[in-house]
């Protein structure tokens, strides 16, 4: 198993500013396109599949026998076999597009909120022509409305995971801390009223972090903004957004409320209420709230709140966790496409590379043989078809499991459900994908292929201040000032105009 080595050459060899020029066109897909005849003469087409985990990569022996046990179905299925990639949350996007841009062989991987630039930088085949007979299952399962989220000028370029979009912003905490200090979570409403529950954390316990970020940077303010469409960004870098049922593009960091919510973050670092280093920190939230010693983090998640927590919790060695809601469900585009599968570039079996994409969205052992593992080993699951750690083991201790990731491989709703969630709770969250507030701009995709200078200098900068200014640990009254200078001197406003322009013409067309 040689894919961390992979990785590892790309980015000794490659530097982030090279483009894919060398990617191949996203119609040829660099490759041949012709039917495989693998099943009839033992010859299989082998692809390479990379997926982001939250939890903890496995050694190779151990994903050798995931990999055994996928590809005992798919060679008798689809005449492939399946190379598998895990790849850190955290490293995610940087080393697949290093990946690729090394020649790499990478045939699926995730857009992972950069749906976008994975189109303007070629990383992506046209699915348009193929989906029909390699994957006719998803596309009807998901139907025009999800799909046409992943399209650009008619043409489809992703499948996105099937699975609760409506994204709700909760807390997740220590339920039995909250119960010993008398904290009724339930009045928790909104951010700014977690500010006094994070003080009484505190002053009982000096030592604890009452507030750790979801991941880097972090610090959940974006997710209280609320009915956001990031207009195919994402929270983690907005470039231009609409705010509730306006259709006018609007500079985020130049409003009321993202500096109210900076001056916010500002009070908890001074006041030691949220870990030091959130804005560069490497742990997960999961990690965090597993040593122990932390109350609470903001997060966005698709399912009812106690589902939520009781999936959460069996990640933390079945610490007493609740959830509470922040906010309203809201269906922006990039709830879709955000999370979406793609097949590369420069894959030379692209057909095969969809098909197996397929097979995620429709075959339970697949799917939960990617999150789980090997039943027995990895997991267990009782008669009633829930499922667990095996005895004395969690997320962190078992050989092999990406139950984090639940909500972004395939579909979800063919997955095993965890101890202590409700299957009755699917219906729930398939009707929120029908009932959420919808965007106005629901199904546009902004194509930044003519901003793309300014694109990246406006992200490089993005990536510069924001995880300090989400985080508190710079001071919003000299710092978001220079950050909003420095995005005005390297194009935004361009940026923004030709998101506007976009959207009207799409609007119209609508």
């Amino acid at each position: 198993m040689n894919k961390i080595k992979k990785i590892a050459a790309a980015l000794l060899t490659v530097s982030m500013a090279v483009g894919l020029a060398g990617c191949g066109s996203s119609k040829d897909g660099g490759g041949n396109t012709t039917e495989s005849n693998a099943a009839s003469n033992g010859n299989y087409d082998k692809i390479v599949y990379s997926y982001a985990t939250f939890n903890n990569i496995p050694d190779s022996d151990t994903l050798d026998t995931v990999e055994e046990a996928i590809n005992t179905i798919t060679r008798e299925k689809i005449g492939v076999e399946v190379e598998l990639m895990p790849v850190s949350i955290f490293e995610y996007s940087s080393n697949i597009s290093l990946g690729l841009q090394g020649g790499d062989q990478i045939d699926v991987f995730q857009s992972l909120g950069d749906f976008n630039t994975c189109i303007a930088s070629n990383m992506a085949y046209d699915l348009t022509d193929i989906i029909d007979n390699s994957a006719p299952e998803a596309k009807a399962l998901l139907g025009d409305k999800f799909l046409r989220s992943c399209t650009k000028d008619g043409s489809l370029y992703a499948i996105p995971t099937y699975k609760p979009y409506a994204l709700t912003p909760m807390i997740i905490y220590r339920q039995d801390i909250a119960d010993e200090l008398g904290i009724d979570m339930t009045q928790v409403k909104n951010i700014y009223d977690l500010t006094a529950v994070l003080k009484q954390v505190k002053a009982k316990y000096p030592d604890m972090t009452p507030l750790i970020p979801a991941q880097s940077g972090d610090s959940g303010m974006g997710r209280a903004l609320g009915n956001v469409d990031y207009l195919t960004d994402d929270l983690r870098a907005p470039k231009g957004v609409l705010i509730g049922d306006d259709t006018t593009v609007t500079d985020l960091y130049n409003t009321e409320e993202f500096a109210k919510l900076c001056d916010l973050t500002r009070t908890w670092y001074n006041e030691d209420l949220i870990m030091r280093d959130a804005a560069t920190t490497t742990s997960t939230a999961t990690e965090l709230m597993s040593s122990g010693n932390s109350f609470c983090y903001i997060a966005s998640y698709s399912y009812p709140e106690e589902d939520t927590a009781a999936s959460l919790a069996a990640q933390c060695g079945n610490m007493d966790l609740g959830a509470v809601k922040i906010g309203e469900a809201y269906l922006g585009t990039d709830s879709i496409n955000s999370v979406s599968w793609m097949v590369s570039s420069t894959s030379k079996v692209p057909e095969a590379a969809l098909k197996f994409i397929n097979l995620t969205f429709t075959d339970k052992e697949i799917v939960n043989l990617l999150i789980y593992g090997i039943e027995g080993r990895d997991y267990v699951k009782d008669a009633d078809g829930y499922v667990s750690y095996p005895e004395g083991k969690d997320a962190a201790s078992v050989p092999y499991t990406a139950q984090l990731s639940c909500g972004t491989l395939g579909n979800y709703f063919i997955m095993y459900p965890m101890v202590g969630t409700s299957k009755e709770s699917l219906a729930w969250e398939e009707e929120q994908n029908v009932k959420a507030k919808t965007s106005p701009a629901m199904g546009f995709t902004f194509d930044s292929s003519e901003v793309k200078t300014e694109y990246t200098a406006v992200s490089n900068i993005i990536s510069q201040y924001l995880p300090g200014l989400s985080c508190g640990s710079v001071d919003p009254t000299t710092v978001l000032p220079e950050f909003i200078e420095k995005l005005n001197a390297s194009g935004y406003e361009k940026i923004i105009n030709a998101k506007q322009e976009q959207l009207d013409k799409w609007m119209a067309g609508k």
